[in-house]
C-alpha cells in the first residue's frame, strides 16, 4: 500500500505545475525544479533515450519516469534483500540500450547468512513496464551484516561493467584478495571475466577484482578521458576521493585519515608503501554518494568538475577537477541527503535527495 501511494502521489506531482527554488553559486544562480516528489527512499537513477528515466528504491521498486510525464512501475526486478542499507540499488544504462534495450541494476541479493551485493541485467520492453529475461550475472557471498553494500555501476570505455563493493562492516576482508569485500570488480557484459583482469590466474585471488582496499564506495563515474574514480565513506572522517586502477590498492584499514567511530587510531597512519592515496579527503565526513563529472554544457566554468552528494549536510560538493580540492558546497533545502547525482544529456544537473523523497532538475537561473 505505501508503495502505491507513493507511485500514485508522484504521478499527481509530474502533472502538475511546479515551483522552482533558487539555489546561490559560484556560476550564478540555479534553478531547482522538482521532477518528482513522493519517492520512498530512492537510490539511483539513469537516463533512457528519448527522454524517460529510470529511479530506483530501495524498498525494490523500479519506476520509469516517461517523457510524456507518467510514472511506470516497472515489473520484472529482482527480489531484494531491504535491510540495513541493502535493498535496490544503482541503475545503469548502457550506452547501446536503443538496440539492446538492457537495463544492469545491482542489489542486495537474499541468501542464506543475509543479503549479498549482486548485479542483474533485464531488457526494458517497449512499453517500459516490465524487465524481461531478468538475470543475475554476479552475486558475492551473503553476509549477516546490513552495512556497506557499495554498489555504484559504470561501464567502462571498452565496454566493461565496473560495480562497487563495500567492506560490509568486516574490515579486514577488504585486504583478503580471497573475498570480495572491499572492492571494485569488472566484468564482461554477460558477467564473466575478462581475461586481462589483475588478478586472473593468481592463487587464493577472485579473478572479478579490479581493485581492493575500500571501505565503501557509493559514488562512481567515468572523468572525461574514461578513467574510472570512486567517492567512499570513511568511518569519523576520511571519506576518500579515489582515481581507479587495475590491481591497486587503497588502503582499508591499514591506512586512512579518519578514526574510528571510538575515537581510535585506525590501522598503522595515513600511508604505507604499495597503498594508494585518495585524491581529496573529507575530515570532517560529508557521507559520500553518487557523483558526476561534468561536461560544462550549461555551466562552462565547471567543465571537469566532480560533483559528489552527500548524506550527511544535505549538500553537493564541487571539486575542481583538474587539483581535486573542493571549491564550494551548493545546499538549499532541496538537498537534504542527496543520494545520486547525474549529468543529462542536454547538461541539466538531476539528483536524488532521500530527505525530501524527490528528484529535482538544476538548471541555470
Amino acid at each position: 500500500m505505501r508503495n502505491a501511494c507513493a507511485a500514485l502521489i508522484a504521478a499527481l506531482v509530474l502533472g502538475l505545475p511546479t515551483a522552482t527554488a533558487a539555489l546561490d553559486s559560484s556560476a550564478g544562480v540555479i534553478d531547482v525544479r522538482p521532477v518528482v516528489r513522493g519517492l520512498d527512499e530512492p537510490w539511483g537513477l539513469g537516463f533512457l533515450p528519448g527522454g524517460g528515466v529510470l529511479v530506483t528504491e530501495r524498498a525494490g521498486r523500479l519506476l520509469h519516469l516517461t517523457a510524456a510525464g507518467a510514472v511506470v512501475p516497472v515489473v520484472g526486478v529482482p527480489d531484494v534483500y531491504d535491510e540495513g542499507q541493502g535493498g535496490l540499488l544503482d541503475v545503469m544504462i548502457p550506452r547501446d540500450f536503443a538496440t539492446s534495450r538492457a537495463v544492469f541494476l545491482s542489489f542486495a541479493r537474499p541468501g542464506a547468512a543475509g543479503g549479498g551485493t549482486a548485479l542483474a541485467v533485464g531488457r526494458l520492453s517497449q512499453d517500459g513496464s516490465v524487465l524481461e529475461d531478468t538475470r543475475v550475472i554476479f552475486a558475492m557471498a551473503s553476509d549477516p551484516s546490513g552495512r556497506h553494500f557499495g554498489s555504484r555501476i559504470v561501464e567502462a570505455p571498452s565496454g566493461h561493467i565496473f560495480l562497487t563493493i563495500g567492506d560490509r562492516g568486516e574490515s579486514g576482508e577488504a585486504q583478503n584478495l580471497a573475498t570480495h569485500n572491499g572492492s571494485v570488480i569488472r566484468l564482461n557484459r554477460d558477467g564473466t571475466v575478462p581475461a586481462d583482469n589483475p588478478f586472473v590466474g593468481r592463487t587464493g585471488a577472485l579473478p572479478e577484482t579490479w581493485s581492493y582496499g575500500h571501505r565503501n564506495p557509493q559514488g562512481a563515474a567515468l572523468d572525461a578521458a574514461g578513467q574510472l574514480w570512486v567517492v567512499e565513506h570513511g568511518a569519523r572522517g576520511g571519506d576518500e576521493v579515489n582515481r581507479v586502477t587495475k590491481g591497486a590498492n587503497y588502503g582499508w584499514p591499514v591506512i586512512s585519515y579518519g578514526r574510528h567511530y571510538s575515537g581510535q587510531k585506525i590501522g598503522e597512519g595515513t600511508a604505507k608503501p604499495g597503498m594508494e592515496q585518495p585524491a581529496f579527503y573529507w575530515d570532517p565526513s560529508i557521507a559520500p554518494s553518487g557523483m558526476t563529472f561534468y561536461s560544462g554544457k550549461l555551466w562552462p566554468e565547471w567543465q571537469g568538475d566532480l560533483l559528489v552528494g552527500s548524506l550527511k549536510f544535505g549538500l553537493i560538493s564541487r571539486l575542481d577537477g583538474a587539483t581535486m580540492q573542493e571549491q564550494e558546497r551548493l545546499q538549499s533545502d532541496e538537498t537534504a541527503r542527496v543520494r545520486d547525482i547525474r549529468e543529462a544529456p542536454d547538461g541539466s544537473i538531476w539528483f536524488l535527495s532521500v530527505g525530501q523523497g524527490a528528484l529535482y532538475r538544476m538548471t541555470p537561473g
